[in-house]
């Protein structure tokens, strides 16, 4: 059997998107239409000239306002030629499963989805060895069908797509903001009332921060409500009405009410000891691939984060 990886392979495209909503980056902008090509890629095409805006020659960094009309041309390289290794004999608890979807719970500790060839241990890996096509459902096929994701330390929903339309729908309900996504989150300090946190977000390399000084920050806005209180924690339940990344993680650490276990946003030290941070996906609704129906997948906590909160002083 050959051990040649697959080289990644392009798609020639002309794309032309018009702005609904002004206040994104024209790089951003673009990656999030382009799922599957990968930052680099997009970058590479502003290099080259490959884009415009309004008919002119586009900087990536240049931002965008409502009605603006962005164009590609050329060639962009689609990142993540090599599917996941199979792995049957990975862990994988099942939420739901039919013809064109497969719901997990996903465990804390795993990444969604290899980044290097060959890589194991994702739940993708565990996914493709059980439903094969899922490899080929996606455009960057490292992704295994998934058509969002869950930061590693996260547990909870995780969607994957079992063919390359159902992946696509999944996709643009995503980015357009038709999916409804609750999480529980564990965090340091007693909560006593519900509220809302409507502050912009930036990437920073592999953190979020939470900005008003940054043009290329994107608008983010997180809900929450106490479900139980504990001495010295509660347990917050979560709606992301937008999807930045880290964004609840970065705006309760915001609140100076950081999640248990999350060291990148400030939580390592006397708290529970875990796998990963106490962040879990409970609650994904979104319009299913087959007729647009509303849909609801729940996964209960995970044992290691349910011992945790019994193991917790109420107040």
């Amino acid at each position: 059997m050959s051990t040649t990886a697959p080289r990644a392979y392009t798609a020639r495209v002309a794309e032309r998107f018009t702005v609904v909503q002004g206040g994104s980056r024209a790089d951003k902008f673009l990656a999030e239409r382009l799922p599957g090509r990968g930052r680099r890629a997009v970058a590479d095409a502003f290099e080259a000239g490959q884009v415009r805006i309004n008919g002119r020659r586009a900087k990536k960094g240049q931002m965008l306002t409502a009605g603006d009309v962005v164009e590609l041309d050329g060639v962009v390289a689609s990142a993540g030629g090599v599917p996941p290794t199979p792995e049957p004999d990975a862990p994988l608890a099942l939420v739901h499963v039919d013809a064109r979807l497969v719901v997990v719970n996903k465990a804390g500790g795993p990444a969604t989805h290899p980044l290097d060839p060959g890589e194991l241990g994702t739940v993708a890996n565990a996914v493709v060895a059980r439903w094969p096509e899922c490899a080929s459902a996606s455009e960057a096929p490292r992704e295994g069908g998934a058509a969002h994701r869950l930061d590693a330390g996260t547990t909870g929903v995780l969607v994957f797509a079992r063919d390359r339309d159902a992946w696509r729908w999944l996709r643009a309900a995503f980015h357009e903001g038709r999916v409804e996504k609750e999480y529980l989150a564990l965090v340091v300090g007693e909560v006593t009332r519900a509220g809302e946190i409507d502050l912009p977000i930036a990437q920073r390399g592999a953190r979020a921060v939470v900005t008003l000084d940054d043009p290329a920050a994107l608008p983010a806005t997180t809900r929450f409500r106490p479900e139980r209180r504990f001495r010295g924690y509660t347990l917050l339940r979560c709606a992301a009405e937008t999807g930045r990344m880290h964004q609840v993680r970065a705006h309760l650490a915001y609140l100076e009410t950081p999640i248990v276990g999350d060291a990148t946003y400030g939580s390592s030290e006397g708290t529970p000891r875990l796998t990963g941070h106490f962040l879990h996906a409970a609650r994904l609704s979104l319009p299913h691939p087959d007729g647009g129906r509303a849909v609801t997948y729940e996964a209960p906590l995970p044992a290691d984060r349910a011992a945790v909160l019994a193991a917790l002083p109420p107040i």
